[in-house]
């Protein structure tokens, strides 16, 4: 017989990912206790399964193009990709699958641990099934906060059902590299595992219902197209796949399009978007329900706080961050958000925050609406943060654009032939940044002085003045804003 373990806390926070971690460490630092509910592996899909992962096996093969694309250090460089070697490094970066460290971070932070799938039960209540065997009932004095991520969309495709394939999960966690590799997806999880892979030595085919990194300005994912087909990636783009088959030797068929096409591989890795992790939560208890034939999904305000839960009007108790807010689905955002949502639950149990927060104070998530940055770490990479000038007219600015490709001198001392782009989106009215994206060969470090300039709508007059140091690539930001007018 189970035992029935009664416990009070603060602050529950179901989900011991990257933003659990945050928000549970957030309201502990402003005074208050704190327990993380996690049913796998304390620090989440991040380390184990996504980021982490998957850039340890991208990292190999841009580092090895990098150098064969130099004069000098291609000469010296011999041979293609040590794959074991690779798979083994990727296994150092996820601690072995073990998170002995993250538990000992928990525990110095002083946290609470329990191990155990959660159900919201009532207002400020959640029961636990303990891994442990006991089972737990546990009160919330101030806040409970959803940050159980999010789960993988399944596309409607014949036969998918009965067969096995790969999530972003198995392949980030693969023990060997596959000869022929099928993705479905053109996001940016299946094109970078699709370029990946075939690094790392596999026949790819990516099969995607629309183009490439569709989200993104044309200009930039045309460059990452070229890339991948660069290394071998088959792109069979505004194609539908209609349904798979097992062969009898274990591979996989899919039939494409109007059945007349298909692709035969050894494995298939369905990329195709995920969504909150919210079903099995309990939250029918507190007056949260799907509507007919859709996913459970819910809204929040700016700390957090979950929309129509029953109570969160009289007294808020009941947050959300990350992917299971459904806003925005990037880890470090989901830090952002913890961080922020934690400052205000503390605020709110002192009574030193009443309603929603002035925007851009440390208790608001404002950087969702305006300034999300993103990168594709593929090879190229692609970086973006904030608005593409089709979202800003659409949201109302009297927007405007300049772009060019990146051809200065700090590019072609990067690599002879460096392709790349690069985009500026203007607020006309206030002459500030909405948005930038930059395409080509390690531009991801040119992201973050873009991020600052949205956050801080620092002037273009005045961001004429930052000088970029010569020759960088950052030398772009100039060539940009003097293309612009300045």
């Amino acid at each position: 017989m189970p035992r029935l373990v009664e416990r009070e806390f603060d602050v529950i926070v179901i989900g011991a990912g990257a933003a659990g971690e945050n928000a549970a460490d957030r309201v502990v630092q402003g005074g208050l206790t704190a327990v993380l509910v996690e049913a796998e592996l304390v620090g989440g899909e991040c380390s184990y399964w996504a980021c982490m992962p998957s850039k340890a096996l991208l990292r190999p093969g841009t580092a090895l193009h990098g150098a064969q694309a130099v004069p000098g250090a291609s000469e010296a460089v011999t041979g293609t990709l040590d794959a074991a070697a690779v798979l083994k490094r990727r296994d150092s970066f996820t601690s072995q699958w073990q998170d002995t460290s993250q538990v000992e971070w928990v525990e110095d932070a002083g946290i609470e641990l329990i191990r155990g799938r959660a159900r919201i039960s009532g207002e400020r209540s959640v029961k636990v099934a303990g891994l442990d065997g006991d089972d737990y009932a546990l009160t919330a004095r101030h806040a409970v906060v959803l940050a159980n991520g999010s789960t993988p969309n399944r596309p409607p495709v014949d036969g998918l059902g009965e067969v096995e394939y790969w999530g972003t999960r198995e392949a980030t966690s693969a023990k060997e590299v596959p000869g022929r590799l099928g993705v479905l997806g053109g996001g940016v999880a299946g094109t970078e595992l699709a370029q990946a892979f075939a690094r790392l030595g596999s026949t790819v085919t990516l099969v995607a219902r629309s183009g490439l990194l569709r989200n993104f300005p044309a200009e930039a994912a045309q460059l990452v197209a070229a890339g991948l087909r660069a290394d071998g990636v088959e792109l069979r783009l505004d194609t539908k796949t209609r349904s798979v088959h097992r062969n009898a030797d274990g591979s996989l068929t899919l039939t494409l399009d109007d059945g007349g096409d298909t692709v035969t591989v050894d494995k298939l890795l369905v990329s195709t978007g995920r969504h909150p992790a919210l079903e099995g939560l309990g939250l029918e208890n507190v007056g949260l329900t799907a509507a007919d034939g859709k996913p459970l999904a819910i809204r929040t305000d700016s700390t957090g706080l979950v929309a129509e839960a029953a109570g969160n009007d009289d007294g808020p108790w009941l947050y959300a961050v990350g992917d299971a807010a459904g806003k925005v689905l990037l880890t470090h955002q989901g830090k952002y958000e913890a961080r922020a949502t934690g400052a205000a639950i503390a605020a709110r149990a002192k009574g030193e925050l009443r309603g929603e927060p002035e925007p851009w104070s440390r208790y608001a998530h404002t950087a969702d609406e305006h300034a999300v940055p993103n990168v594709v770490f593929t090879d190229p990479e692609l970086a973006n943060v904030g608005r593409s000038l089709e979202q800003a007219r659409k949201d109302g600015y009297n927007a405007s654009s300049v772009e060019l490709p990146i051809e200065v001198a700090g590019s072609s001392l990067h690599a002879p032939n460096y392709e790349g782009w690069a985009q500026l989106v203007v607020d006309e009215d206030r002459k500030v940044l909405l948005g930038a994206t930059f395409a080509g060969p390690d531009v991801a470090e040119l992201l973050h002085a873009a991020t600052v300039a949205v956050v801080g709508e620092v002037p273009l007059d005045r961001l004429w003045h930052a000088v970029p140091s010569y020759p960088t690539i950052s030398e772009v930001w100039l060539r940009l804003l003097e293309k612009y007018g300045l």
